[in-house]
């Protein structure tokens, strides 16, 4: 049950009430949360000696910020900012599985320094609903003390949901603020500023210093109409006109784009034509995260006397979502169920769907591979990919588009058609966005550290001296000094090793763990299985051989006669040296042995598992 309480933040007497709720766990009849989020483990072994005793203490007056992940990756963003006995953290994201990282589920920041300074702790900030900035709050929160959550309304329901899918978790508190408000939260008073971004709600942090202020925008891009920002843009950006504003940490994600983003009017007048002129029924997909262009689809629909049907459950969880925000203004027969569509003309169909970027299950995935119980295609239908490809599924988006295309349906996507705007700003609207603030110190968050170079090359064309500006790294540690007059790094680091969730488990990566795993992926497996008299000491029979991933038996007889014929000699010579009495190394010959050989045979190398058995 949600409790839900109006009050003044402590120590507070002119900021706004804001309302606290606890979000407690708990789990809808028909959800099926992924195994990732079923009791999560923490790994919880420490030495007696604290991973960050090397780092010295902060000095009375200084100013410290730890990036705990984010600015080395796309994802995971996760930044905090302390100043005496007080902490605040902005976002705690996760990031999704790399290449280097096969069979994890998430990857989340590293708070080693936040779990033994969480005395320090005085709240939790998070920008804007998307998962890269809440997905690790589950994982986080208990580890670090769960301290109090600060967020606008749409982001805290967003939170709330992916809490209800750990119903073992105790409960989040949670403070819904809006732009504009102002709370005190230890030594350190937060204000809060609207910004412009895929998600309803986004906002932007603004920490009070005695040196100035600590200005945390979080993903942004802006509003604009050929370039010129849109007066509300201008208005926004009005807070910074008479602040000192001492740092700025800005999104970098699309700082490499020249010129401006595309704005959202093209892109919303484009969705609106196609919606209304469409001569049978349009499928449209998009990321579920882009809520505020799914609403407006949702509107646009209402408008033209069109049905909808939502189809994925991601897409599903937004707009429940979106309601309970009171966002979505459509009437309730505006939506239909899938099961009811045939009742309606296809000329008056929108099917609103999940799997854009090829994924196999996602309802856009089945419609291609024409698995889906309800949805056939037709050469009636128009499908409408509104959105762009997430680098790393090109292969896989132009496999779904070509299965597609086979079964006659007419695509718009973003080359054909300004159908996406990116939810982060381009190089000239990063430009104008730090002429507004003007910060004396930059650092630039949220990208490879390339990206991070580049954004820093525009704080440089403004004119911000080079030892004003720092690249950060996970887990470096940089300090504002003398009276707000200097930034630098110190020497020693914060813990940033990579944490992972893996099933059930959450804990420092394990090298020895991802490299068997990419070996697995790339060259395979081959079990050599020997069995051993236990009286006479001998191989009973020769050595049996399974192979998995590694070679097709079938057309390898050849190889896997003289594979058994090396293993069994060297087996046969441990032997005969003695070799029972120490099956371990024994085994470490035939392993040995085994890879040199199906190196030299194969150029590849397979994990070998030996299997010893005596009987």
């Amino acid at each position: 049950m949600n409790e839900e309480i109006t009050t003044t933040p402590k120590n507070e007497t002119q900021a706004p009430p804001v309302r606290r709720e606890r979000s407690r766990g708990g789990r809808g009849r028909n959800a099926r949360p992924p195994r990732s989020m079923v009791g999560p483990k923490f790994d919880t072994t420490v030495s007696g000696k604290r991973e960050t005793d090397h780092i010295p203490p902060l000095k009375d007056g200084d100013i410290r910020v730890i990036h705990l992940g984010g600015v080395e990756e796309i994802g995971r963003n996760m930044s905090m900012i302390e100043y005496k006995d007080s902490i605040v953290i902005v976002d705690s994201g996760i990031q999704f599985t790399e290449t280097h990282t096969p069979g994890i589920d998430f990857i989340l920041p590293n708070t080693r320094y936040l779990e033994e300074h969480k005395h320090k702790i005085k709240g939790v900030l998070v920008t804007h609903g998307h998962l890269d900035h809440i997905g690790a709050i589950p994982y986080i929160m208990p580890r670090i003390g769960n301290p109090q959550i600060y967020a606008r309304l749409f982001t805290s329901l967003m939170i709330k949901k992916r809490q209800e899918e750990f119903p073992h978790l105790a409960p989040l508190t949670i403070n819904v603020v809006e732009k504009d408000d102002t709370v005190t939260l230890g030594d350190l008073k937060v204000r809060f500023f609207g910004v412009t971004h895929a998600i309803p709600d986004s906002m932007g942090i603004i920490v009070e210093t005695p040196y100035g202020d600590v200005v945390h925008t979080g993903d942004l891009r802006l509003e604009h109409n050929d370039g010129i920002p849109t007066d509300d843009e201008v208005e926004r950006y009005k807070v910074f006109e008479h602040r000192n504003v001492l740092l700025l940490m800005a999104d970098s994600t699309n700082c490499e784009n020249p010129g401006f983003s595309i704005s959202d009017t093209v892109v919303y007048n484009n969705i609106e034509t196609i919606i209304r002129e469409t001569p049978g029924r349009l499928i449209i997909s998009t990321f579920a995260s882009q809520v505020e262009r799914m609403l407006f689809m949702l509107n646009t629909a209402e408008k033209y006397g069109k049905k909808v049907v939502v189809e994925g459950r991601s897409m599903k969880t937004n707009v429940e979502i979106a309601k309970l925000a009171n966002m979505l203004k459509v009437k309730p027969e505006t939506l239909i169920p899938l099961e009811d569509m045939n009742r309606y003309p296809e000329n008056k169909l929108i099917i609103l769907a999940t799997g854009q970027q090829g994924e196999e299950f996602a309802a856009l995935g089945r419609i291609a591979n024409k698995t889906h119980k309800f949805i056939r295609l037709t050469p009636r239908d128009t499908i409408l990919m509104s959105s762009s490809i997430v680098p790393g599924n090109e292969r896989a988006v132009q496999n779904l588009k070509d299965k597609l295309s086979r079964q006659g349906a007419h695509l718009i996507h973003y080359k054909t058609s300004d159908v996406h705007s990116s939810g982060h700003a381009n190089h000239d609207e990063l430009m104008w966005i730090h002429r507004k603030v003007h910060p004396k110190f930059f650092i630039p968050v949220h990208g490879y550290h390339y990206m991070l170079r580049v954004h820093a090359d525009i704080e440089r064309k403004l004119g911000t001296p080079e030892e004003n500006i720092v690249i950060p790294d996970n887990g470096m540690v940089i300090e504002i000094t003398d009276g707000g007059n200097k930034i630098g790094i110190i020497k020693e680091k914060a813990p940033s090793e990579m944490i992972v969730v893996d099933g059930t488990s959450v804990g420092k990566i394990q090298d020895v763990v991802m490299r068997d795993r990419q070996a697995l992926a790339e060259d395979g497996m081959f079990v050599v299985i020997g069995v051993i008299d236990s009286r006479t000491h001998t191989l009973k029979k020769s050595p049996d051989l399974i192979s998995r991933g590694f070679v097709y038996l079938k057309e390898s007889q050849d190889l896997l006669y003289q594979t058994r014929l090396l293993t069994k000699k060297v087996i046969e010579d441990a032997l005969a040296r003695g070799g029972y009495m120490n099956l371990d190394q024994l085994k470490q010959d035939v392993t040995e042995s085994t890879t040199k050989f199906l190196l030299q045979k194969t150029a590849k190398r397979p994990v070998i598992i030996p299997v010893i058995i005596t009987v």
